[in-house]
């Protein structure tokens, strides 16, 4: 595999326990952050191929891992069955609304989102081409709103932001953080 997660990543999944949702697979190297001794991970995934990929790397990994398909807005799993559920650049391609309400279906009383997002720049030039480029940026890369701002429809989705952490990488603004339903 030869890549390695990044250090948020690292933390975003560190010290979860139960089963634990995450909603996109990725190329699959990020459920080689998650701690072994987990009950269950599911993903959930539409893309075929990426599901394909995430697989293989599930079927190297000691915990059990269920590769589902499925969108951010129809997760495919039943009220309250889930500790956490993680959003990891998901949400700036998901209708925001309809996924984080559906995130809050599954999670199971004093479950908790982690999410890992890019989102808006603070500095306002910056923002500025965020929002020009967005519907360009939309079509060219699988949905992706560079100018969403993921921690303010998380609050107004009726979530408490217990901790929040903000940094660059690769020159983009991104959060790292845990919510509670409120």
């Amino acid at each position: 595999m030869g890549r390695r997660p990044t250090a948020q990543r690292e933390w975003l999944m560190a010290g979860l326990t139960g089963r634990v949702l995450e909603l996109g697979a990725g190329d699959g190297v990020k459920l080689t952050c998650y701690p072994p001794d987990l009950d269950e991970i599911i993903v959930v995934e539409p893309d075929g191929f990426l599901r394909s990929t995430a697989q293989q790397v599930a079927d190297t990994l000691p915990t059990p891992i269920r590769i589902v398909e499925g969108a951010p807005a129809r997760i495919p799993l039943p009220d309250g069955s889930c500790d956490a559920v993680i959003c990891s650049l998901t949400l700036c391609c998901a209708p925001l609304r309809a996924t984080l309400a559906d995130v809050r279906r599954v999670l199971r009383p004093g479950g908790a989102l982690r999410f890992y997002e890019h989102v808006r720049s603070a500095r306002r030039p910056l923002a500025l081409i965020e929002t020009l480029i967005t519907p360009l940026w939309s079509r060219a890369c699988g949905g992706c709103h560079p100018a969403r701002d993921p921690v303010a429809a998380i609050r107004a989705a009726g979530f408490a932001v217990d901790r929040l952490d903000r940094f660059t990488f690769s020159r983009f603004s991104h959060v790292v953080g845990i919510a509670r339903p409120g």
